[in-house]
């Protein structure tokens, strides 16, 4: 069995890579330990997590809402087997069709877990044992991530999880711990808020979503408190103990060294990060150099052994679908002689809670930090025609902008739909627009859009509605 391209793992970076390869003429296998593929994006991830976001949040839109727009319902009835059911039909559509696309594109799918004993061999051990030697002239690494445990606490999926035990609990949870304020703690603590649960987040740092705009996550705090959030910040967990009856308590501690203290809860949900899944791939004997568990590459995706080259969650660089599968387009296309290429400055980076967090480019932190002279261009959603009428008027737009060139450098965004909106502002800066390109663009009316306008217009102080 020999090949132009093995691609191990079948994540959004992996089949993207093998259907581009495909396209462009080579003759390619991929590896999926799963039986299903699409990795844990498509079948415990994103996918998932964004079936239930949705759904829960038309369950708070019915409660809440519906009355105020002149919709009499009644009170809403949580049937959580069926929105379960509504979650599993979402996944199934999507690794359907990812099974279709590697079909459809003539890729030879193998599944079982892959070792690389060289440069040009795969070899693929099925459930049962038995093994396959793959030859290939290139393989690519695209094995993603998995959940990082807390040191000393052991994840049952039961009574402490991960994200994926979280998107299966049999019911909803009376008090939800959830440790760790990033995005996938908070996504997935917005789920079960919405659906009844009382949420309390620990986060070692002083702030919520590490990295992203500090203006941005102070709002958003602000926002999720008075949704039902209870946050304590600069605070450790350092021990959990589970009952024989069910529940934990966990034992929490200020960051910087204090007096500890305890907190019951009947699920606790670890959200600490990401790492990347390497392990059993035999990369040492490969002779497949690493650097604090990720593979390292070059700036064409190359490792140090000819022929693999690696993508995705297991490389340097944000853990995010997107980010991998426009790594497994270039690499692809370098394989194939071509010249793949991604700008990594203009990479979104969405929370699909309610109202949405948007984050792209540089922060306001950053631009300080580096020492970058930048104006400020902002817009409020509570002076947007279309916020008014939807009634999610929370949050703003903000613009960053060279104070010399006006090239725009970031955008950040909180309030409805800004994992859409921020796409028009992606398409800017991978043209390297300015904040006038922008504001003299022709926007709907009346429309969501037109706030990041605004905000455009606002950078040299000539927004018009506010």
């Amino acid at each position: 069995m020999s090949y132009d391209l093995v691609v191990i793992g079948t994540g959004p970076g992996g089949y993207v890579c093998a259907i581009r390869a495909a396209q462009l003429g080579l003759k390619v296998a991929v590896v999926e330990k799963r039986k299903t593929h699409g990795g844990t994006c498509l079948n415990v991830g994103c996918i998932p997590s964004k079936a239930m976001l949705h759904a829960s949040e038309m369950f708070e839109e019915a409660a809440h809402s519906f009355g105020k727009l002149g919709i009499v319902v009644g009170e809403p009835k949580l049937d959580l087997k069926a929105m379960f059911a509504h979650k599993q039909e979402t996944v199934d559509a999507n690794v359907n069709g990812v099974s279709f696309l590697l079909k459809k594109n003539k890729i030879e799918p193998f599944h079982g877990t892959a070792s690389i004993p060289g440069a040009g061999k795969v070899v693929v051990t099925a459930e049962d044992g038995s093994t396959k030697e793959l030859e290939t002239k290139n393989i690519v690494i695209a094995t993603g991530s998995e959940a990082a445990g807390l040191p000393g606490v052991t994840i049952d999926e039961k009574t402490v999880v991960t994200s994926t035990g979280a998107l299966e609990l049999a019911a909803v949870p009376k008090e939800l711990v959830v440790v760790g304020a990033g995005v996938i703690g908070l996504e997935i603590g917005s789920v079960w808020s919405r659906l009844g649960a009382k949420v309390t987040v620990i986060e070692y740092l002083d702030r919520i979503l590490p990295g992203m705009d500090a203006e941005v996550a102070k709002q958003f705090q602000r926002i999720l408190e008075k949704q039902g959030f209870t946050f304590r910040l600069g605070a450790k967990v350092t021990k959990v103990e589970t009952g024989a009856k069910g529940g934990a308590t966990l034992t929490v501690e200020p960051s910087a060294g204090g007096e500890a203290s305890t907190l019951a809860a009947d699920i606790v949900l670890v959200a600490i990060g990401r790492r990347p899944n390497t392990d059993g791939l035999g990369l040492e004997g490969a002779g497949v150099a690493t650097e604090r568990g990720r593979v390292v590459i070059d700036d064409h995706f190359k490792t140090n052994v000819a022929g693999i080259y690696a993508i995705g969650d297991v490389v340097r660089g944000s853990m995010l679908a997107h980010k991998a599968e426009d790594e497994g387009v270039a690499v692809a296309e370098i394989i194939a002689g071509k010249h793949g290429h991604v700008n990594y400055d203009a990479i979104p980076g969405i929370v699909y809670t309610s109202p949405e967090v948007a984050s792209l480019g540089k922060t306001e932190e950053e631009l300080k930090a580096a020492g970058v002279d930048y104006k400020v261009g902002k817009f409020p959603f509570t002076a947007n025609g279309r916020a008014r009428a939807m009634r999610q008027t929370d949050g703003f737009v903000k613009v960053l902008a060279d104070a010399k060139t006006d090239r725009v450098l970031g955008c950040h965004i909180i309030g409805p739909r800004a994992g859409d909106l921020i796409a028009e502002v992606t398409v800017l800066m991978e043209f390297g627009g300015s904040s006038e390109d922008l504001a003299r663009t022709c926007h709907a009316h009346p429309t969501l859009a037109e706030t990041v306008k605004e905000a455009a217009m606002a950078v040299e102080k000539r927004q018009i509605h506010m």
